[in-house]
């Protein structure tokens, strides 16, 4: 039996999360163009290619929220099941990932939530410039 685990981070946005919020909505296939850490359906990590194909499970506007649900890529070999929310207040992104890992010894996506981290980042410098 695997174990389970959550990771929650924010990160403070000046543009404001709702545009934040508005981009991957509207516009979530500009991701690539507005992030190096990103390339099509792969994310960067330290220098290899990882993928995740995910099917989008539920979209609140009310909560500005999504939730992605991975079903196919990298992340499945280490974890049975992984889920990531994010959610948008007035000034912050706040990034969930919800998995079960398939044995203990597998390490907790650490790296893979600084990335999200860094694409808000990215996502934020962009509509900055607007």
């Amino acid at each position: 039996m695997g174990l389970k685990g959550k990771l929650i981070a924010s990160v403070e946005v000046k543009c404001g999360g709702h545009l934040i919020h508005d981009l991957l909505h509207t516009n979530s296939h500009h991701v690539a163009n507005i992030s190096p850490h990103v390339n099509g359906f792969q994310i960067h990590e330290a220098g290899q290619k990882k993928f995740i194909k995910h099917v989008i499970e539920a979209i609140d506007p009310y909560k500005k929220s999504f939730r992605w649900k991975a079903i196919e890529g990298d992340v499945l070999e280490m974890y049975s099941s992984f889920t990531i929310v994010t959610s948008h207040e007035p000034q912050w992104t706040i990034w969930t990932f919800e998995y079960e890992k398939k044995t203990e010894d597998i390490p907790k996506p650490l790296i893979l939530l600084g990335i999200f981290l860094d694409i808000t980042k990215d996502m934020e410098g962009h509509l900055l410039k607007k």
